[in-house]
């Protein structure tokens, strides 16, 4: 018998009818990210060892890098509730192309947020203290138990992807198992879409009732401040480009086409819908809090923003740059059937809640809310960046692994012949 010796070693264990490299340079590539988590894991063991105080915390700047990451990989991983609740609610088929790169990379961002936040609590022996000493006043106890479960829907939502390898669902237990999850997954995508929409709006939610931080404190809207609201509609706006944006960076990787453009294109126009109704109320909130919060509180809109790092570039770059550009590119057929430009504008969106989220958590502390404090700064040193890189790379082991061995994009073997 001929020997193929150009054929993976592990070529079975591929999807039906799909090539992929060879395990030689599948391992390399493992290699190097493999480099980044043990990096990564080295930083934790510090901060596990030593404290927080190896870090460039401190007591004016509780929250920092960590939590602007975590709230933008949370909001960017929003793709996976919002996508679901289309597919399986509102019934939109043609999502059923994406939906499983969207439930993976929703499940790396949570997992990979939640391994940060390990980091945040200072003591993670006591991590279980939120659930058995829950503090019911505060709105973090409800995104704690929110982002929990939310994580077991998810995990509920890649077993059936995992069974459905061609190896394992020749074993018939398991093809029954993934066969009955698919049967449920409707009910699974509610129960995500209601969980992940009250712990992104409680993220928001609190900086909206800090009344001692002017800089993001918000009057109430019936019980709730406006930021409970922007959260949940930000991230909507934004995740359904993420993965956009993860699927086309995967066919630049891999050199094939993984999703067909009118997907992607569908989804642009979603995300533009949504992030047209997020600006309306952002430009909303924005306004009353320049014109009616702040002089309330004794304060000046200039009184806000200081140099170059807090500067009013900020606020320019968030609502116009990466708000009113992207929304216009999406919403306009002829503009987001442009490839290059539905690019561009899905990472103009994307940064665009990203710098929401840093001016929110870093700039909100940085402000002098009492009269005898000053401006102050803040940079991350390495083992605050470590980790977060660490999650890149755990985002990408995790792709890279479900892309060879599991059937994630329906439409492959059609669109490469």
């Amino acid at each position: 018998m001929e020997i193929n010796y150009n054929r993976p070693i592990d070529a079975d264990l591929f999807p039906e009818g799909a090539s992929r490299c060879s395990f030689t340079q599948f391992s390399l590539w493992m290699g190097f990210l493999t480099a980044i988590l043990l990096v990564g894991l080295y930083a934790m063991f510090l901060v596990f060892r030593y404290g927080i105080g190896v870090t460039h915390l401190d007591d004016h700047f509780g929250f920092g890098l960590w939590i602007t990451f975590d709230l933008a990989v949370i909001a960017l991983g929003a793709g996976a509730f919002f996508t679901g609740l289309l597919r399986y609610i509102l019934n939109i088929d043609p999502l059923k192309n994406i939906i499983n790169l969207a439930v993976i990379f929703g499940f790396i961002c949570y997992t990979g947020a939640m391994l940060v936040l390990v980091l945040d609590i200072g003591q993670p022996l006591r991590s279980w203290f939120g659930y058995w000493h829950a503090n019911v006043h505060s709105m973090l106890t409800e995104v704690i138990f929110c982002i929990t479960c939310y994580c077991i829907v998810l995990i509920i939502e890649y077993i059936p992807l995992i069974f459905e390898q061609k190896q394992l669902n020749r074993i018939p237990l398991l093809h029954h198992i993934a066969h009955n999850l698919h049967v449920t997954m409707p009910l699974f995508a509610g129960m995500g879409a209601f969980l992940s929409t009250f712990h992104q709006g409680s993220l928001g939610g609190m900086y909206g009732v800090l009344f001692g931080r002017p800089y993001a404190f918000r009057d109430g809207f019936f019980i709730w401040p406006w930021t409970f609201f922007l959260f949940v509609l930000s991230a909507a706006a934004s995740g359904p480009m993420m993965t956009v944006l993860v699927g086309t960076i995967m066919e630049k990787c891999t050199g094939k086409k993984l999703i067909s453009f009118d997907i992607k294109a569908l989804m642009g126009k979603i995300a533009g819908t949504m992030l047209l109704v997020y600006l309306v109320f952002k430009f909303l909130d924005t306004g009353a809090w320049i014109m009616s919060i702040a002089p309330r509180s004794g304060l000046e809109f200039d009184q806000f923003f200081h140099g170059w790092i807090y500067g009013k570039w900020l606020l320019v770059a968030e609502l116009l740059l990466c708000g009113v550009l992207p929304c216009v590119i999406l919403l306009k057929k002829n503009l987001r059937e442009n490839p290059a430009l539905l690019y561009t504008a899905g990472l103009l969106d994307c940064a665009g809640i990203t710098i929401n989220r840093y001016v929110l958590t870093v700039q909100t502390l940085a402000f002098p809310s009492l009269p005898f404090e000053q401006w102050q700064t803040y940079a991350p040193n390495w083992v605050e960046w470590a980790p977060c890189f660490m999650v890149f790379a755990y985002a990408a082991v995790l792709l890279s692994l479900s892309y060879r061995y599991l059937p994630v994009f329906p439409q492959e073997k059609q669109l490469n012949g």
